[in-house]
């Protein structure tokens, strides 16, 4: 590969890394905590990456001066294409438009969708779907979702509608499943403007759509369940994703781990592609610069963001053939890493 290639692979790499410890935080809070924490969970998440990311990015998908139910299915099925999420566009009317995401879903991916209650995908249709109309100032445009993915229904899937009343709050989300949607096949293919999005940034896009969720799924795990309860088990699934995909993410990016430095170069390949400078200080110590994870962040929700990065990298080298102890320090903008061998038990005499 040539060096664009490796940025690109590196990329894709990366942001598998942080949608797989997404998909891992969620199945361990749903086993954990149950459907009612999961369902507060992804409301709250939601309803942030909702307030941050809407409004702002209508003119970068070229949807200003759409009607309102256009623009939003619009919307959601360009935004997610720039994360790499296949959804379906309809128009049917300009105050009726159509979704419908396909398989394998993102959100739930793999075994995953077996494993996440329904609350989850009811706290996100309720988080950012029903505060469409209250984004835009239109209080007569609502969701009305007609099919789910844990419900064994045929995936999420359904319509904004521009109502002749005012909606209530409870009105702004509806379910009718004993609708049908027209045939997407009829539907329009939509592709985000090529002047805006070209393959590099199509690729970082990729990239930052994994890292938000899991910057705000921390902030508002540690809002829903508190500190304790919830720094077990950021850290507790980082170190087993990093343990599980750390075979995957060195051979997509044609790396064997046989030593010391060969895990460095692994590492120093992923940090700069989450963004950061790295700098090889030996074969055993790297100085990671801009710490870009937690960019903006600040008390427990920042530390929380570190300690789930830190224990991807210690998961990664206690997976490798000969045990390595990957450890960090973090300061206000770098963090030293330190690589030694994993420090064997005494042996047992008989």
């Amino acid at each position: 590969m040539n060096n664009k290639d490796n940025d690109f692979a590196a990329y894709e790499v990366i942001a598998k890394l942080y949608h797989a410890y997404f998909l891992g935080l969620q199945l361990m809070v749903s086993s954990r905590m149950g459907p009612k924490v999961v369902g507060d969970w992804m409301f709250r998440l939601f309803r942030q990456q909702h307030e941050d990311k809407f409004l702002s990015s209508f003119t970068k998908l070229g949807l200003a001066g759409l009607p309102d139910a256009v623009a939003c299915a619009r919307y959601h099925v360009l935004s997610n294409r720039v994360g790499g999420v296949p959804v379906e566009y309809l128009y049917e009317s300009d105050r009726k438009a159509w979704v419908r995401f396909r398989y394998p879903r993102w959100m739930f991916q793999g075994p995953t969708l077996c494993g996440v209650p329904q609350e989850a995908s009811q706290g996100f249709l309720e988080g950012w779907y029903a505060h469409n109309g209250v984004s835009l100032n239109n209080p007569r445009l609502g969701f009305v979702c007609i099919s789910e993915d844990m419900t064994g229904e045929f995936g999420l899937c359904g319509y904004f509608y521009e109502y002749d009343d005012v909606l209530a709050p409870h009105e702004r989300l509806r379910f009718a499943r004993d609708e049908r949607p027209p045939d997407f096949a009829s539907g329009e293919h939509l592709e985000p403007p090529s002047s805006q999005w070209n393959a590099e940034r199509l690729a970082k896009a990729n990239r930052n759509y994994a890292v938000e969720y899991v910057r705000n799924g921390i902030g508002k795990l540690l809002e829903v369940v508190g500190d304790d309860d919830a720094q077990e088990m950021i850290k507790r699934s980082a170190k087993l994703i990093g343990l599980q995909y750390a075979s995957e993410i060195a051979q997509d990016l044609n790396c064997s781990v046989l030593s010391t430095e060969d895990l460095v170069e692994l590492m120093a390949q992923l940090m700069t592609a989450a963004g950061d400078e790295v700098v090889v200080d030996s074969d055993a110590t790297l100085t990671q610069r801009g710490l870009r994870v937690a960019r903006g962040l600040s008390g427990s929700w920042r530390d929380s963001v570190l300690a789930a990065w830190g224990e991807l990298f210690a998961g990664i080298g206690m997976a490798q053939l000969h045990l390595y102890d990957v450890s960090v320090t973090f300061g206000d903008t770098e963090g030293t890493w330190k690589i030694s061998s994993f420090q064997q038990a005494p042996g047992v005499r008989f």
